[in-house]
């Protein structure tokens, strides 16, 4: 009992709780990974560009000096006015504009980051390179880069700008901040985005596993009659349809098993119950125990152990373990040795015999005697049912891969609903095809079971004779097969 409340106990799915998980985690590693690469791009490339947009500017303004210095002939402007310097690099880096541009730009432009050299190396405007080596635990200082200021060729000044990269050293912190918090954005964004997501796709998931995993546990314990919603077009809606089939399929053997049995144990009661009447009348005195009586007991033992036999062949033939043994075999040779056999009787029933066999070989893999069972079942089953006089006629066609054998009779007939159903086992037409010669029901079963056997198909249909029609297909022997015992 409490093994049964611990199984029926609801809880969340497992596999809900994977699929979130993974969801989750996925999304999250995407999203850091990208930010991450693309961050570490746009930096490399900012800053190869920010190298490049620096030394221009830095020609810029070392030709704009070298300009000075022709009109001057000296540095001395620049050292009496240090506004000029400003006024310099305003007008060359952003003419037109009364105040330079904010953000990067002006970090990158800002005129006290540069540095002006006489033609001895003394410093004229901006910040001096500290004299010495720094101290080994302090952090060194940016290093400018310096560029000659020409005038008709003779080196008069240098002009030095620091790098991109070490300009931008001071900016790390506002940066690294900048970034974290962005980062912090996204990542909680996207996660709050993957929690959403991966909640209602495991949610939905999970209830469609467990709706499959309710089915399927009534179906073990034999409730055929469950189906699950088909809803829309993915795998599992096509899960579900496979499902539906299966239950559907289960459901209708276990009906066809069960009228098996049933049609069994009544086919086998009539022959049992005549014997059983025969002996009682026999011990009771009623009937004498004579040649007459014996006979009737052994005619009664016969069929019985026919319909026996009859029952074992189609077990065998289900279980893919039927005694046939298949070897090289001419069709039409069997076929029209069988009808010569059978002409005579044929006529003596009041039916006609209208067969064209033909003489051009019909070579197959078949089994003599498994093919002289089938004739038999299809000739007892044109006796059976075909009113006198009427008609049969029998045509065998040559295909280049295959054989077509159509065997016709004339009425009574069967409508178009009940001919799918003419091969099952036991099933007997109500009505003019009725049991009328003492037959099992398992004739045309049998029959359609050899013909699988050996590889074809069996097919009814109406016959234009007015009853009905059965048409044949063996494949064709190719090439120069020997003898071999196959069992299908």
């Amino acid at each position: 009992m409490k093994h049964w409340l611990r199984f029926k106990r609801p809880r969340i799915a497992r596999i809900s709780l994977k699929l979130f998980a993974a969801i989750l985690l996925t999304n999250v590693l995407i999203g850091g990974m990208s930010f991450l690469l693309i961050a570490r791009s746009l930096d490399q490339g900012f800053i190869d560009y920010l190298e490049r947009t620096q030394a221009n500017r830095a020609d810029t303004l070392a030709t704009a000096l070298a300009e000075r210095w022709q009109e001057h002939g000296n540095w001395h402007w620049l050292r009496d006015d240090p506004r000029a310097w400003h006024r310099l690099v305003r007008n060359q880096l952003w003419p037109g504009e009364r105040q330079p541009p904010s953000g990067i730009d002006r970090e990158l432009s800002d005129a006290r980051d540069f540095v002006v050299l006489d033609a001895e190396g003394e410093a004229i405007i901006g910040r001096p390179l500290p004299p010495g080596k720094p101290p080994s635990d302090a952090e060194p200082p940016p290093q400018p880069r310096f560029i000659d200021i020409e005038h008709q060729g003779e080196v008069v000044g240098r002009l030095g700008y620091l790098p991109p990269a070490q300009l931008m050293a001071r900016m790390d912190r506002i940066f690294l901040q900048r970034q974290l918090r962005n980062m912090t954005i996204i990542v909680a964004s996207l996660s709050v985005a993957s929690l959403l997501l991966a909640a209602g796709l495991a949610w939905w998931l999970g209830r469609r596993a467990r709706d499959m995993t309710a089915a399927t546990r009534r179906m073990t314990q034999g409730d055929f009659a469950v189906r699950l919603p088909e809803r829309g077009h993915d795998e599992l809606s096509r899960l579900s349809a496979d499902f539906n089939v299966l239950a559907e399929t289960l459901d209708a053997n276990r009906r066809n098993r069960q009228q098996w049995v049933a049609d069994i144990a009544h086919e086998l009661r009539t022959p049992m119950a005549v014997l059983r009447g025969e002996i009682e009348a026999i011990e009771d005195g009623v009937r004498p125990l004579g040649e007459e009586t014996l006979a009737s007991l052994a005619q009664e033992v016969t069929q019985l152990e026919r319909l026996v036999d009859d029952l074992r062949l189609l077990a065998q033939s289900d279980a893919g373990a039927l005694d046939i043994y298949l070897a090289p075999h001419d069709l039409a040779d069997t076929l029209g040795a069988r009808l010569d056999e059978a002409r005579g009787w044929l006529n003596a029933r009041g039916i006609t015999l209208d067969a064209e066999i033909g003489t051009v070989p019909a070579p197959i893999r078949g089994d003599p005697q498994r093919l002289r069972q089938l004739w038999n079942n299809l000739l007892s089953n044109t006796c059976a049912y075909t009113d006198a006089p009427g008609q049969l006629r029998i045509r065998l066609e040559r295909h280049p891969d295959h054989l077509r054998l159509t065997w016709e009779d004339s009425a009574p007939g069967v409508t178009e609903d009940l001919l799918p159903r003419l091969t099952e086992r036991l099933y007997r037409v109500e009505g003019s095809r009725n049991r009328r010669s003492g037959g099992s029901g398992l004739g045309l079963a049998i029959a359609n079971a050899l013909v699988t056997a050996h590889g074809g198909t069996l097919t009814p249909s109406a016959s234009p004779l007015g009853g009905l029609r059965w048409t044949l297909t063996f494949p064709v022997r190719h090439g120069d097969d020997v003898l071999d015992h196959d069992t299908p």
